[in-house]
């Protein structure tokens, strides 16, 4: 079964090359600010982030650089903190 991956609002900041680089998210009303890009990689049409949220939780994010889209596409909630 394949699931719709949920769009986020995302506030960006500059890269060293003018890229748009996540700096915070919002997943409804919770602010979820990034501590560390861990990773980044391009696929054909989009852009790939994972995140360490500053709620303790991992986060892969996809953007659209056509549409400037922005999608949650995985979460991992083992480092949570309450």
């Amino acid at each position: 079964m394949s699931e719709t991956p949920l769009e986020l609002d995302v506030e960006t900041r500059a890269g060293e090359h003018g890229e748009s680089l996540p700096r915070r998210f919002h997943i409804g009303r919770r602010a979820v600010a990034v501590e560390a890009i861990v990773d980044r990689w391009p696929g054909p049409d989009h852009r790939y982030f994972k995140l360490l949220g500053d709620d303790g939780g991992t986060y892969i994010l996809r953007h659209d650089l056509e549409t400037n889209r922005w999608e949650l596409i995985l979460f991992d909630a083992r480092g949570l903190r309450e």
